[in-house]
């Protein structure tokens, strides 16, 4: 269903002080339990599992064989022998199975962990009520048998994720609207794989190579081969913008470049409602088409609504 722009959100007086908690409901959680726990997935995530610390999370992605993302996961170690995979709850049936099949001899267990955790989303002060301030990104705290992931910041604003067993109480901190949050992660320019994008884009389709999700240096990998070569023989054509429409918005959805009106020259990769009116997007869209002068872009269709690309949060790899 489209997103439709929104009148200023009740919160946007205080859009430049945001802070508080959020349920992720969601997000869902895949356990990988068992010795072989770790090099299980390091030969089916583009990121170097193995070397994954106990005080730190990754980005990750899991591609079929042509490179192309069927998840992407915040991943961490809870011990020695279990790792805890964060994606989307829409494609996490899906996702569970495909991995699974791959298990094979290894001594490693896939369950779907959702109901045995918590998951919240904590921003500005409320990190700082829990942690005492807040870490660099992706490094991990624990809190008894709480994990705390510090992800990068956007729009201005400090986030983590809160990952604790059911029984664990949920932390003080004020409510924060999901949506909210959501709009923070669009404004992370990082989007994650959901169910209307599963097979669209390879890695750097998504900036992932930019976010440390890739680790170009590690072992094989499903799709690893068309992954390297895009990024090392200058392949890849297409990159992640972070964007702004007042029209309504659905990933997904297709967006036109006025160069050309037959073909779509991106795709909607996530959206939020912005607090302050609008709808916030990262589309993944040809390099050509987001060049200053190449003309406007449009969303859904040649005459849809105008969409504005904004800064993007990081340097791109190319560019560092």
């Amino acid at each position: 269903m489209p997103l439709a722009p929104t009148a200023p959100h009740p919160a946007s007086a205080g859009v430049s002080n945001l802070s508080g908690m959020a349920a992720l409901t969601h997000l869902g959680v895949i356990r990988v339990a068992g010795q072989d726990a770790a090099a299980f997935l390091q030969g089916q995530l583009t990121q170097d599992v193995m070397s994954l610390g106990v005080s730190e999370a990754r980005l990750a992605a899991f591609c079929n064989a042509k490179g192309r993302m069927q998840a992407s996961f915040v991943v961490f170690r809870r011990g020695d022998d279990e790792l805890l995979l964060l994606c989307h709850r829409d494609i996490l049936a899906a996702t569970l199975k495909r991995l699974s099949m791959f298990v094979l001899r290894a001594k490693a267990r896939l369950t779907d962990a959702t109901d045995n955790f918590r998951l919240y989303g904590l921003v500005g002060v409320a990190i700082e009520l829990i942690a005492g301030g807040a870490g660099n990104a992706w490094a991990k705290a624990e809190f008894g048998s709480a994990n705390m992931v510090f992800l990068p910041a956007a729009a201005g604003h400090g986030r983590a994720l809160w990952c604790a067993p059911v029984t664990e109480p949920a932390p003080a901190a004020p409510p924060l609207d999901l949506g909210i949050w959501q709009w923070l992660a669009v404004r992370s320019g990082i989007a994650m794989i959901s169910q209307p994008i599963v097979e669209a884009f390879v890695p750097q389709m998504l900036n992932y190579e930019s976010v440390g999700g890739v680790n170009f240096k590690k072992g094989c990998y499903p799709g690893q081969e068309i992954v390297a070569r895009s990024q090392f023989r200058g392949t890849l054509k297409r990159r992640a913008y972070v964007a702004h429409t007042d029209g309504a918005a659905a990933i997904g959805q297709e967006v036109f470049q006025a160069g050309d009106l037959d073909q779509p020259c991106g795709l909607v990769a996530a959206c939020a409602a912005n607090p302050e009116g609008g709808v916030d997007l990262i589309v993944s869209m040809q390099t050509s088409a987001a060049a200053t002068g190449a003309g406007p872009l449009t969303l859904g269709s040649a005459g849809g609504a105008v969409v504005s690309l904004l800064p993007l949060p990081y340097a791109l790899l190319e560019d560092i």
